[in-house]
């Protein structure tokens, strides 16, 4: 994958307690138990750590992995 989907891998084991083992770019944050409250809290960090600005609800339940991690990559580059 991506430098991208790397962090956010990255961030969901070590900011939100997701088991490494379940992430795969097909994944959906639903199915990894990702709730709303939680995606709240992954755009703050994202935000913090990765210095990306996105709209709350940008990232979806029912988004994958790899759909997430290529929306950061547009909003890294727009950011710039």
């Amino acid at each position: 994958m991506t430098a991208m989907y790397d962090r956010l891998a990255e961030l969901l084991t070590n900011k939100l307690g997701v088991d490494a083992a379940e992430l795969h770019p097909a994944a959906t944050f639903e199915e990894l138990d990702v709730d709303s409250l939680a995606l709240v809290e992954l755009t703050d960090i994202i935000e913090g750590q990765l210095g990306i600005s996105m709209a709350e609800g940008e990232i979806r339940k029912g988004a994958t992995l790899a759909e997430a991690a290529q929306a950061l990559d547009i909003h890294a580059a727009a950011d710039r």
